[in-house]
């Protein structure tokens, strides 16, 4: 199975992706210092279960270009997000993100939620009020270390407060796609914007979002930073959405499934078919 890649240009920025398979065209949008290829894990699963599936890394992130400082904003990225669609001819594709990429689907979404035939929304971190000082800090001593120490600085203050047992994995994971991005300094300064940033004003603007939704939750204890209570909230205040996680029956130290590229896959394949 071979990829094609594309261009997108949106505010003066150049994107750059890649898609494979044919059908139901599927469109992922990747977090916040991760790239195209870590929504689903590097998994080809969907692409064989029948789906045309499109991939992108966001402005500053992997090979895309980098934006002008001020223009890493949810309205901005949905743009980008916006002429993604457009640039590949999907129709009425299924939105499928990770965290900062959720958060950009719901931005775009909610402008014309009868484009999109369906919203996988995976780990969502932001009820749409702004973040506390003490967050902010934290953003901002991760963005500092990139910008100053690269890779290795990124890491150090990374490490800060992380859980011993998850250690390992939650930096090999770090190294591996920081190790994919051409501009650092372009992905420090979007880690130091992103989070001050909205995808909404306020958790009740997501009840105009009747489209067909399933969000993937994650237990806070390897990913504090996408709480379970953040994805309970999306479910509650979407007009069709429901909820998936790991944990039932799986033991206390099941990694989220949002790392299960595999697993992720299928649920998402099984969404879609369930569109009709």
């Amino acid at each position: 199975m071979t990829a094609d890649g594309f261009e997108a240009e949106s505010g003066g920025v150049v994107l750059r992706g890649v898609r494979d398979g044919t059908g139901r065209p599927v469109v992922l949008a990747h977090g916040l210092t991760a790239h195209r290829d870590l929504v689903v894990h590097g998994s080809r699963a969907l692409a064989r279960a029948g789906h045309d599936v499109i991939r992108y890394d966001a402005r500053g992130h992997g090979d895309s270009d980098a934006g002008e400082a001020g223009s890493y904003v949810y309205e901005q990225l949905a743009d980008d997000l916006d002429a993604v669609v457009a640039a590949t001819g999907a129709e009425r594709p299924v939105l499928v993100g990770h965290s900062m990429g959720a958060h950009t689907i719901a931005t775009l979404a909610l402008r014309d939620p009868e484009r999109w035939a369906g919203l996988v929304l995976i780990g969502p971190a932001s009820v749409g009020v702004p973040l506390g000082p003490e967050s902010l800090a934290n953003w901002d001593r991760l963005a500092d270390g990139l910008a100053d120490g690269g890779i290795d600085g990124f890491i150090a203050a990374y490490e800060v407060g992380m859980d011993p047992e998850w250690h390992d994995t939650l930096v090999r994971i770090a190294r591996d796609r920081l190790g994919r991005h051409r501009d650092l300094d372009a992905v420090a300064e979007a880690v130091r914007e992103v989070p001050r940033s909205l995808p909404f004003d306020g958790i009740a603007e997501l009840a105009g979002l009747d489209v067909p939704a399933l969000v993937v939750a994650s237990n806070d204890e390897a990913d504090p930073g996408h709480p379970h209570a953040v994805a309970a909230a999306w479910v509650d205040a979407l007009p069709a959405a429901r909820m998936i996680g790991e944990g039932d029956g799986e033991g206390d130290r099941v990694s989220p499934l949002a790392w299960q590229g595999g697993k992720l896959s299928r649920e998402i394949a099984a969404f879609c078919a369930g569109l009709g």
